[in-house]
């Protein structure tokens, strides 16, 4: 069993407190280097201990777990960022969009386990591509791309290419203009989420999210059927019929 070094970023001593308990007592291979109340001594924390991962709380009084951006460049981040929120919308929105692995509290042992288990198949470059990512967005405030993990690598992709995303339980299939078809440890909860500011994308069908730029054609029939450019044709579920017609119409005033 691989051995692994971790800082806890938390405010709130109860959950320092549960975090810490959490990780004592199921996770014998973690070792806990060091507890900071605030950003500031975590980032000395983080340059003393270079730990392999730190646990980052994003409500924090002075400083945002998000501003830890501005304390590191890329070049430095060799180690992965967990952040965990009480839930934050713009966020839980970024986080998404760039990949970035995140834990909605109250934290409990599942949930940091598939996180650690995430946290082992990255390597540097996917943390320092993720975290470039999340800076841009942040900075910018805006979805230019999004982060696709696949495997051990991570690409960034324009929302506008996605023609459709199909559901395959816990895994998404992205499916882009020029035709390449990429399977992604992601549901399609976490893109219907990450695009939601985007005004083109449609869940049509709890199986199928769908770029509306790419409709050729609406069929009534047998319970509603769209053709996109690619001459897929995709079901139109009876309880996403009318959100459908009404993004269908906005969008073609």
């Amino acid at each position: 069993m691989n051995k692994y070094k971790t800082i806890i970023i938390e405010d709130e001593k109860r959950a320092q407190m549960l975090l810490q308990n959490i990780l004592e007592k199921h996770f014998p291979n973690i070792e806990i280097m060091a507890i900071a109340d605030d950003l500031p001594s975590g980032v000395k924390a983080i340059h003393k201990h270079k730990p392999d991962f730190v646990f980052l709380d994003i409500e924090m009084p002075n400083f945002s777990g998000l501003e830890i951006l501005d304390f590191f460049n890329e070049k430095e981040v060799d180690f992965s960022i967990i952040f965990t929120t009480a839930y934050n919308h713009y966020a839980i929105e970024a986080l998404k969009i760039a990949a970035v692995d995140y834990l909605l509290k109250p934290l409990n042992k599942e949930d940091i386990k598939e996180a650690l288990e995430r946290f082992e198949k990255k390597n540097n470059t996917y943390n320092q591509e993720s975290f470039s990512s999340l800076k841009s967005i942040i900075s910018d405030k805006k979805i230019n791309k999004i982060a696709v993990p696949e495997g051990s690598q991570l690409h960034f992709i324009k929302p506008e290419d996605i023609v459709y995303i199909k559901a395959d339980n816990s895994y998404s299939e992205l499916y882009l203009e020029n035709e390449k078809q990429m399977i992604v440890s992601r549901s399609i909860k976490n893109f219907e989420d990450g695009l939601k500011e985007n005004p083109c994308f449609c869940r049509i069908h709890k199986s199928y999210l769908i770029n509306t730029q790419f409709v050729e054609k609406y069929d009534k029939s047998n319970g509603g059927w769209v053709t996109l450019s690619n001459k897929k044709e995709l079901p139109v579920s009876s309880e996403k019929i009318e959100a459908f017609l009404a993004l269908i119409n906005k969008i073609s005033r």
